[in-house]
């Protein structure tokens, strides 16, 4: 049975493109299109789509306000089209709130070129996006996850580390699809007498992760910015890996963060695994780290190293990830410590931090 999909646009070149490239696909059925935002919200009421891709600006209603209102009437996945600005990654960082699920920057140069490579990533995108869980009403519907008993930490020769309680020396957080509302959750439940650094990788555009860290640092009660190169890890202070670099840490000078264009190779950039990686070797034994909501495995590696180093590992549950993918690759090669619903995720940090 194919997805069903409804594309939204006022752009009748970008609904046309999205329409050929998404029935090119048999896992894909275009069930409709619409040219505002009342008539998205009018048609996902009608005819029921598995997932909605959203323009943002469109007369009569726009695309923020489509969600906010889909989400009230007949809550659909939704995959938000953007421009890679600052008022672009604004208005997208909205959308989020208002329940979209995931966005991808709005290029018609590249939506008019026969790339496979962009047809693929679309296709892909709308569907992993129609299997996520969707906001209902205010807040998402979690049902609590079961408690998970991590074995023992045993280094690659065989040895049995002991585990005891030690001070937390960095808080390390990583991320992906859902992220940005989730990671709101959390930071805005810890206080700001933290007595340790914090390091964010959340997978995002090079525009969007400045507004990001702006918009956290005004309704968190910890600092939240951008990383820079050479910023010291400060106690109550949020570090954001900028969008496009690679974040590494460095224990010189008490501490301090290095932004590197990092290898082309990578998929990720950032990448949860080279900040962790980083930190395993730097703060060994003294991380607590958590992977939450996000699609695909990047983390698992640098959790591994973080675990063999005898530093925490907590992911977050199944039943409160947007996409149940890098906390699954984590538990599912053993490495979580524990597992832990989102919305206990930051009360547990700031009591495991002081």
């Amino acid at each position: 049975m194919p997805v069903k999909v409804l594309v939204v646009d006022d752009s009748g070149f970008f609904r046309r493109r999205l329409v050929e490239i998404f029935e090119s696909d048999p896992r894909l059925k275009v069930i409709g299109t619409a040219t505002n935002g009342q008539e998205a919200v009018d048609k996902v009421q009608s005819l029921k789509p598995d997932v909605v891709t959203m323009d943002y600006e469109m007369p009569v209603l726009d695309g923020i306000s489509a969600v906010a209102n889909i989400m009230k009437l007949r809550p659909t996945p939704v995959l938000m089209f953007s421009s890679l600005t600052h008022e672009g990654a604004r208005v997208t960082l909205d959308a989020l709130e208002a329940g979209a699920v995931d966005f991808m920057p709005k290029n018609f140069e590249d939506i008019s070129r026969d790339s496979t490579i962009v047809k693929r990533s679309l296709v892909e995108r709308v569907l992993t996006v129609s299997r996520t869980k969707v906001m209902l009403g205010e807040k998402p519907v979690f049902t609590a996850a079961p408690k998970k008993v991590a074995a023992p930490i045993v280094t690659s020769r065989g040895v049995i580390i002991p585990r005891s309680r030690k001070k937390i020396g960095l808080v390390a957080i990583g991320t992906s699809t859902g992220g940005p509302m989730a990671l709101q959750n959390v930071l805005t439940k810890l206080p700001a007498g933290m007595a340790a650094p914090i390091v964010i990788v959340q997978h995002m555009p090079a525009a969007f992760t400045g507004a990001f860290a702006e918009r956290l640092n005004q309704i968190c009660q910890i600092t939240v910015k951008e990383a820079c190169d050479g910023d010291k890890l400060l106690p109550g202070v949020a570090l954001v890996a900028p969008g496009g670099k690679q974040m590494m840490i460095d224990s010189r000078n008490g501490g301090c963060v290095r932004i590197l264009d990092g290898d082309e190779r990578l998929n990720y950039k950032p990448s949860v695994d080279v900040t962790f990686g980083s930190a395993s070797k730097c703060y060994p034994g003294k991380v607590l780290s958590v992977i939450m909501t996000g699609m695909g495995m990047d983390g698992r590696e640098g959790a591994r190293m973080l675990r063999n180093s005898g530093s925490k590992v907590w992911s977050q549950s199944e039943n409160t990830c947007v996409i149940y993918g890098m906390p699954m690759a984590v538990e599912k090669a053993n490495l979580a410590d524990d597992v832990i619903d989102l919305d206990d995720i930051g009360y547990r940090i700031a009591k495991e931090v002081g």
